[in-house]
């Protein structure tokens, strides 16, 4: 009984574990070249990370949730384009988000741009959508083109 109780937590720690963090990129040449390179999409946030609501709603009720960190894991290099209000940014990563917010027309927050693996074609430019499941049904129906 002992040895089905510690495998059963090592199971749902690694689980736990395995879920528990999204690794963003946050230069965009470089998650570019890792999508090429793992044949995934570009997911790019934009964010006002200290400030806007409805990114920490984004990030709460959907980029958090286990459904989107394991679809993330498979598809998506995630790139972080963070603009925020209390926090410093360095000027070389200040200029660099600035200029993708320009690029991409970006005018409000959060707004999710994905591209596809060669970081060349827009397949998706969304603000705020509720519910995960809505998130995976779009960026699968992008995956699949």
């Amino acid at each position: 009984m002992k040895k089905l109780i510690l495998a059963i937590t090592a199971i749902l720690v690694a689980g736990w574990v395995g879920a528990a963090e999204l690794n963003w990129e946050t230069d965009f040449d470089a998650a570019v070249a890792k999508a090429k390179k793992e044949n995934k999409l570009v997911f790019i946030n934009f964010t006002g990370s200290d400030w806007c609501g409805w990114c920490k709603k984004l990030d709460a009720e959907v980029l958090s949730t286990p459904e989107f960190k394991e679809f993330a894991a498979k598809n998506l290099v995630l790139l972080y384009v963070d603009f925020p209000a209390k926090k410093e940014l360095p000027a070389a990563q200040k200029k660099a988000n600035e200029e993708l917010k320009k690029k991409y027309g970006v005018r409000g927050f959060p707004t999710i741009v994905v591209l596809n693996g060669q970081g060349d074609k827009v397949y998706e430019k969304v603000g705020f959508m509720a519910g995960v499941d809505k998130w995976l049904a779009a960026l699968k129906e992008a995956k699949g083109k």
